[in-house]
């Protein structure tokens, strides 16, 4: 969507309203990194409350790192991961043989289903695109 190097954007930049990120396996959402973007606390925050009751809620100015969504943020694009409950990801089934199925919570995975399902669904009817953040300085070096 932009070259980090020189920050020149792609025409498709301005199509992109937002990208969600659920990476940490399995692990019920407990609210969402703003990854700095203090322009969408409150519409995050009306979107969690219908989850509440099912624990999610949390809406943090923190940024995380390590997944995917950096690569959006990281041009300007409003790029999110979720909170999650680490249910045995750092010390058992990260980027090991031990992530497979049998690890996966069923009531985990529906409740992060809805609550990702909605926040798209939110995005998506939006009159407008969520808010940005300014675009980052150009990173002469960086990796595309």
């Amino acid at each position: 969507f932009a070259d980090p190097a020189n920050m020149n954007l792609l025409p498709q930049h301005e199509k992109i309203s937002g990208y969600f990120n659920i990476d940490n396996g399995t692990g019920k959402i407990r609210g969402i990194y703003l990854q700095g973007n203090e322009a969408c606390r409150n519409i995050f925050k009306a979107w969690l409350t219908p989850f509440n009751d099912l624990g999610a809620g949390a809406v943090t100015i923190s940024n995380t790192g390590g997944t995917d969504h950096q690569s959006f943020d990281a041009v300007g694009l409003p790029g999110f991961q979720f909170i999650q409950d680490p249910i045995e990801f750092d010390t058992r089934t990260h980027h090991s043989n031990m992530d497979v199925y049998d690890h996966l919570i069923e009531a985990d995975l529906k409740q992060m289903a809805t609550v990702v399902a909605s926040f798209v669904y939110h995005t998506a009817q939006r009159d407008a695109k969520l808010p940005r953040k300014a675009l980052p300085a150009a990173r002469p070096g960086a990796i595309r």
